[in-house]
């Protein structure tokens, strides 16, 4: 008998879906009614969440869009900056992947009006290394009039040809980018890691995007081109004092040279760089990184080639990164000394060699060191070294030059260092022979002498890459401290290493004369908001610098804020002034190297390399600075004379 109870149907049934008794039961239906009672009402705290919780989620997405899209726009300005042309290509190739230390060669370059179609000519050649591991950066100019042998790429990117004797400059007009690379690096046997070169417009987008910069300008500059022989050359228009520059008026600032020399261009340039690098420190945003790449990629102003591999985000968020957290005085500017001539400029390599090791080796020191000596102090502890004959080490030959590794070994030793053989009679030679730059490898296990001593023995290899000691050497270290490989920048000498001397403190060379300024001090003071110092010492060969119509003594403004700048011109034609300003945050007070108290009064040291190049007292709630002449001719000793000289006038 069939039956439908199985399916609820039938006295079974007792309500249907809209909860109603269904008797007898009703027919079946696939369509059911149901009836069922309002959600609770959300309160307000609950709708407010709801409302974050979706905004949230919104903004996120927004976000992720925006920092993606950068990313891929950043990764696209940056493929613009890479070299594209067959030139750039095989100089990128030419370049040594960096480690841990990094140096550049910035080319700075244009066509001059009435060049035609002549080749462009590099005004700028500027060496620049950061080095993470002692936080410096040093930088290193050369003249473009310096007689030196040149070098230009061998064909198919073959070993670079000697092409005579010129000035460094042609090596770019004759070779190219190629030719500048390695001109550059023959003459200083420094491995190059990076080459940023870069046009004259660049330059203007660069500093504008940056804000301009902040730079003290030293005498008067003018020069309108009216045509005639006398005017024959780029106009200009600068007053003394510390002030804001804009691209064009930097430009004009680093390229003259009319009235002076290369020199003087060279310490403009350098002046130049260590201003920039202020502006960075202060004014660096992603807006202006921004602005920055955008500028000279669409414009193609600069290209930069990295040793290895091309630039990606990483290399500029580190290098930014690095110059941005800086330790105050901890940039170096290195000269190369005892250069002859005018139009045509020369020097012994050995000057050159000094300089190298000076840029390769900047001391972190010799600041607290020339300040103790020219204040008659008690010298401060030098940095940590390593006695040689505490030093054991293993020379492997990683060039496949016969006899590299038995030299280096030899002189080594000559110098101290105690040196042993490979274990088991094993010949002295590393893994293979693609050792371009030498290295110095450290036991990790003595970490407190390894990486000192490797440092020294670097800088005798004219400036090799440290490392810890890896797997696959250790078999040949033979236990030793330091394991040496030589590589094909070492030719048979070690280098000049410049060692730390004690400087002898000399007597200031000032006159004691406190009327040269104070009667016109005097009549201004009311002028300035803060008390007005005057010099009761000055250089005992300046002067204040009235020629050709100049003003000596003028208030402008700087910084929102009235300021007084003093110039003086010495009996070498080369100008030096005194600053004062109660704008106490200007970006070149942050970039001081050490405060000293003297007299009861106190004075923040601002240095290039052993020179004292500004001295700023800060009193009277102002602050009243006395900065060298561009060469810092003006000695230490003689510097701290004239600011320890500075008295008040009354109000």
């Amino acid at each position: 008998m069939r039956t439908t109870l199985k399916k609820g149907i039938g006295r079974g049934a007792a309500v249907n879906g809209n909860g109603h008794a269904v008797l007898p039961p009703g027919a079946l239906t696939p369509v059911t009614l149901y009836r069922q009672p309002p959600p609770p009402r959300r309160g307000v705290a609950a709708r407010v969440g709801r409302f974050f919780l979706w905004a949230g989620a919104v903004f996120a997405v927004v976000v992720v869009g925006i920092v993606g899209g950068f990313y891929l726009w950043a990764h696209e300005r940056l493929a613009l900056l890479r070299p594209t042309s067959a030139e750039g290509q095989l100089t990128q190739a030419r370049l040594d992947p960096p480690k841990s230390a990094a140096t550049a060669l910035v080319l700075g370059y244009d066509h001059r009006a009435g060049d035609g179609t002549a080749p462009s000519r590099s005004d700028t050649m500027m060496l620049i290394r950061a080095d993470p591991v002692t936080n410096t950066i040093s930088m290193l100019s050369f003249p473009r009039d310096l007689q030196v042998p040149l070098y230009c790429p061998g064909k198919g990117g073959g070993p670079a040809v000697a092409e005579g004797t010129g000035r460094i400059n042609s090596a770019y007009a004759y070779c190219g980018l190629g030719g500048a690379l390695e001109t550059v690096r023959h003459l200083t046997n420094v491995p190059i890691n990076y080459l940023i070169p870069i046009n004259f417009l660049g330059f203007i987008g660069v500093v504008n995007k940056l804000g301009g910069v902040w730079l003290d300008v030293d005498r008067r500059y003018y020069n309108k081109n009216v045509g005639t022989s006398e005017t024959d050359f780029a106009n200009i228009d600068l007053q003394p004092g510390y002030q804001h520059l804009t691209g064009k008026q930097a430009l004009d600032f680093v390229r003259f040279r009319h009235t002076d020399s290369d020199l003087y261009r060279l310490a403009r340039q350098q002046l130049f760089v260590g201003a920039a690098r202020q502006q960075v420190a202060k004014s660096l945003g992603l807006s202006t990184v921004l602005g920055i790449v955008n500028t000279v990629s669409q414009n193609h102003y600069l290209e930069i080639e990295r040793g290895g591999r091309s630039v990606n985000l990483s290399d500029v968020k580190k290098y930014a990164s690095f110059a941005y957290n800086l330790p105050h005085g901890h940039v170096f500017q290195v000269k190369i000394h005892n250069i002859v001539g005018e139009n045509e400029l020369a020097t012994d390599q050995s000057n050159i060699d000094e300089a190298v090791q000076q840029f390769l080796n900047p001391d972190v020191d010799e600041a607290s060191v020339q300040t103790a000596t020219a204040l008659g102090r008690k010298l401060p502890a030098r940095k940590r070294t390593i006695p040689p004959r505490n030093v054991t080490l293993t020379v492997l030959n990683g060039n496949g030059v016969a006899g590299s590794a038995s030299n280096a070994s030899y002189l080594l030793g000559q110098k101290g260092y105690a040196t042993v053989t490979p274990p088991s009679g094993q010949p002295a030679n590393a893994p293979n022979w693609n050792y371009f730059h030498s290295k110095v490898y450290f036991d990790p296990a003595r970490k407190k002498d390894g990486p000192v001593a490797a440092a020294q023995v670097a800088r005798l290899l004219g400036g090799a890459d440290v490392e810890p000691l890896p797997a696959n050497i250790r078999p040949l270290a033979n236990n030793a401290l330091l394991t040496v490989i030589v590589g094909s920048t070492f030719h048979g000498e070690l280098a000049p290493v410049v060692i730390p001397s004690t400087p002898t403190r000399q007597p200031a060379k000032v006159r004691r004369d406190p009327a040269a300024t104070r009667s016109t001090l005097f009549k201004l003071r009311k002028r300035l908001p803060f008390t007005v110092e005057y010099p009761t010492l000055l250089e005992s060969a300046s002067n204040l610098d009235n020629g050709y119509g100049e003003t000596p003594v003028r208030i402008y403004p700087l910084g929102g804020k009235p300021t007084l700048r003093m110039t003086f011109r010495t009996g070498f034609n080369e100008y030096w002034g005194i600053q004062e300003s109660n704008w106490a945050d200007a970006p070149v007070l942050d970039d001081k190297s050490l405060t000293q108290r003297v007299g009861g009064r106190q004075f923040d040291l601002y240095y290039t390399g052993s020179h004292l190049h500004m001295v700023v007292l800060r009193d009277n709630g102002a602050t009243y600075w006395v900065v060298n002449t561009l060469l810092d001719s003006l000695s230490n000793e003689t510097m701290l004379a004239i600011a320890r000289g500075l008295r008040p006038l009354p109000r």
